[in-house]
């Protein structure tokens, strides 16, 4: 089993023709997705190793009957690409470029709520991946298996090493959601779906310093979920009041250190690793036990 993305989603790339789009469109590819489409209406009729170029995200679900679309386009576009994508109806929204407005993306965010039909990941993420059946972005598919563990996490980079940390018991779906200060996805929401799938028996949570996402986790974890979830929170020895990496990154006063989302998150029994490769040794513990 898997969240959000199984072995049956058909995806799109919009921007599949630029150069980052077509590099990631054929590792996608490579590693199983259904890529079933472009969109670039420049060059519509064309095709990348041939899959279809469609001018529209409207024209590539009605021919393909795709269900996500992944977004490589440059940071001044990506707003009308989401709310191109939003407009479809497209199901999932998977938003890899980085540096986009926070403006831009706040109101496409918004925008899909009044719609109601489309989930964003991202923006500024890796995506997502449920190893063996499909990955949408640009998570590396080969460092890890599938299993029964899920992975939510706000950094791409901590996503990968804790897929291989924990490579030889492998995970039901890795969810990059962002650092920005405005994202779609939360970990609240993994944390939900985490939850209900039968098939993931236990969940990671990796945070950074900056906004209280991670203590919102903390309580919904507390109400909400009964499966063991061990974490992680980036930014132990970050300077009070810089901007660390991402965006969202930023300590003010005691707000959003690494060390009171630790305190809230070890509050509700969730054990929380000094280092990555630590918290990846208390999930190996919790699942042996």
């Amino acid at each position: 089993m898997a969240i959000w993305l199984t072995a049956e989603s058909r995806v799109v790339v919009q921007g599949m023709t630029g150069a980052e789009g077509t590099k990631h469109t054929r590792r996608m590819v490579a590693s199983g997705t259904n890529v079933v489409g472009g969109v670039n209406p420049r060059k519509a009729g064309s095709d990348v190793d041939g899959i279809p170029v469609f001018a529209t995200v409207g024209e590539a679900m009605k021919e393909t009957g795709a269900d996500v679309s992944v977004v490589f386009v440059p940071p001044a576009f990506a707003k009308d690409a989401a709310i191109e994508a939003i407009d479809a109806q497209m199901p999932m929204l998977v938003v890899i470029t980085e540096g986009i407005p926070v403006q831009d993306s706040a109101y496409f965010y918004a925008y899909s709520r009044e719609s109601g039909a489309t989930r964003i990941i991202g923006p500024n993420c890796p995506g997502i991946i449920s190893p063996g059946k499909s990955n949408a972005g640009i998570i590396p598919a080969d460092i890890t298996q599938p299993g029964r563990i899920g992975l939510v996490s706000k950094s791409g980079t901590l996503t990968y090493q804790m897929m291989y940390e924990l490579r030889d018991l492998g995970f039901s779906s890795c969810v990059g959601i962002g650092g920005d200060p405005v994202i779609g996805t939360t970990h609240i929401d993994c944390l939900r779906a985490f939850q209900d799938d039968d098939e993931t028996d236990a969940i990671v949570m990796i945070g950074e310093i900056g906004g209280d996402a991670e203590e919102r986790a903390a309580d919904f974890i507390k109400a909400n979920v009964t499966k063991p979830v061990v974490g992680y929170v980036a930014g132990f020895t970050a300077p009070e009041g810089k901007t660390m990496g991402h965006a969202g990154a930023l300590v003010s006063g005691s707000s959003g250190t690494a060390a009171a989302k630790k305190e809230a998150l070890e509050a509700v029994g969730v054990q929380v690793g000094k280092t990555p490769s630590e918290t990846a040794n208390l999930m190996r513990v919790l699942l042996s036990g």
